[in-house]
């Protein structure tokens, strides 16, 4: 009996291929004590916004909040009304994207919610699709 269960038990690898990187320069990045500012900043920008209240970050906000926090500015709704329709995005996700997006735009000091930050937001909702 193991054998037939051991037998009926498939399993998929995705394998992507990587080239080879010798002898690459490596790029200068950021500090660690640069990024762990801006993660405080943007801690702080959540914990002002939603003050009073029961929420304590973007990921918990209602929808009178997402309103009222994640409004994108005009290239921002056109993108994201172009996105949701070709990618056929749910309402769910629409609004997934929209709290995303607010985080990403936080530790810019962003008050308003642009298109770049909907862009990357997009992507990351989009790794979250693929399946293999």
């Amino acid at each position: 009996m193991v054998d037939t269960i051991w037998h009926t038990i498939n399993v998929l690898f995705k394998i992507c291929e990587q080239p080879l990187l010798l002898n690459v320069e490596r790029a200068e990045g950021e500090s660690s004590a640069v990024i762990i500012g801006r993660v405080e900043r943007a801690r702080e920008i959540q914990l002002e916004r939603f003050k009073g209240t029961r929420v304590h970050c973007n990921a918990h906000m209602a929808p009178r909040q997402i309103r009222q926090f994640c409004d994108p500015d005009a290239a921002g709704h056109r993108f994201l009304e172009v996105v949701t329709e070709t990618l056929g995005f749910s309402v769910r996700a629409h609004t997934r994207i929209l709290k995303v997006a607010r985080t990403i735009a936080d530790p810019e000091g962003a008050e308003s919610i642009r298109e770049h930050h909907i862009a990357e937001a997009v992507q990351y909702r989009s790794l979250d699709r693929k399946q293999f």
